[in-house]
This record gives C-alpha cells, structure tokens and sequence, in this order.
C-alpha cells in the first residue's frame, strides 16, 4: 500500500499563485535548481516533500506544473509508465522534462541494488512521440502526452578516475555527432566502451 502524502502548505500557496512551478526528484541533499520543489524519498535538507514519488505526484493538482528535472532519480522506479502517466496529469501543456540516468552499459548501474531499470536510447521511444531514431518502437497503445526532443549520451569517469576523462569525451563527441552514430554506438560498441549516462528532453503535448 502507498503512503499518504498531503502537500505542505508553502507547496500549495506556490501552486496557487499561478507562477511557474518546477519539480526537482529525487533530489536528495543537493537539490540543482534552488526555486524547485524538491522530492525524495528520504528528508534529506532541501527536500520539501518527503516519500515516494508517485504517491507525491499524484496530490499535485492537473496542468500545475510547468518543469520537471529528475537526476540519477529514474532508474530507482519500479514504476516508469504510472510516474510518466502522473507527469503527463501535471504538466502543462508545451511543459519540459528533462531526464538523467545512468545507461544501461554503465558498469556501475548493476552495482547499486537500488536500481530497478534501465535506460538507453529508445527508452523514452516506447512512452513518446519521436522522430530522432532509424528504429521504430512500438508504443503498446499507450496514450502518447510527450514528445521526445533530445537525447544524448555521455562519458565520463567518475571520481577518482580522471585520467580516463578526456579520452571519454572525445568519444562523448564522436558518437553524439548524429544518429546514425548513437544507434551504431548502441548496437555494436556500448559493451566495449560504455557509456556513463544518458540525457533526454521532452516537451508536454
């Protein structure tokens, strides 16, 4: 069963006042855009809403929300299609959304038992209108609320590895220099040089 969730007064007074309105999850104890309402699981400081995402989102009230950004936050969902479904409620139409996972070829992603799914290229393919990748995805008559703006892959190591950092970039370059080469990098090379993160931006229908 979910927890209940009652959103904090100050949420609800921002809410009310018809300025724009961010959403920061999973933002832990580093929240990245100061004048976003921040939501995690766990009361870190900054995090204005504690518990679990969905049950947040659901209180928030249709076409409130204008952005959302979620930072190493999607790969702990059990629940991908409800979350997007309840951002799709909430965000406003022409609203952003901006995402940042680790993918899925990251050594890293299977070391944390936290994590629940994957991500690649086509993942969002599956759950928006787009017309960036040669490959078709089937969207499994799912109603289609965001169209998927941009994707991007990057390189890196992470601290204390930054010897290995400028060769990863100039792959980070290579391979995002147009579509043919990330769906080439996915298909034939990601297992030989993997990839640290993905990045996608979409945009509310």
């Amino acid at each position: 069963m979910r927890e209940s969730i009652i959103l904090p007064e100050e949420v609800s007074k921002k809410i009310e006042s018809g300025e724009p309105v961010e959403l920061e999850l999973g933002c832990g104890n580093r929240k990245r855009h100061f004048n976003a309402i921040g939501i995690d699981i766990i009361a870190y400081d900054g995090v204005d809403i504690v518990g679990d995402i969905f049950s947040a989102l659901v209180k928030f009230p249709e076409q409130s929300i204008e952005t959302v950004y979620a930072y190493h936050c999607f790969e702990h969902l059990k629940n991908l299609s409800g979350v997007m479904d309840q951002l799709a409620r909430i965000t406003k139409p022409k609203g952003f959304l901006h995402v940042e996972v680790p993918h899925f070829s990251n050594p890293f992603y299977y070391s944390d038992y936290s994590h629940c799914q994957p991500f690649g290229l086509y993942t969002f393919s599956y759950l928006s209108s787009e017309r960036l990748f040669q490959r078709r995805c089937p969207t499994y008559q799912r109603n289609i609320d965001f169209e998927l703006q941009r994707v991007k892959l990057v390189f890196k190591s992470p601290r204390p590895f930054y010897g290995r950092y400028a060769i990863k970039k100039m792959f980070q370059i290579i391979f995002n220099c147009n579509r043919y080469a990330m769906e080439f990098y996915e298909e034939n090379l990601c297992w030989m040089i993997p990839c640290y993160e993905i990045c996608y931006d979409l945009r509310r229908l």
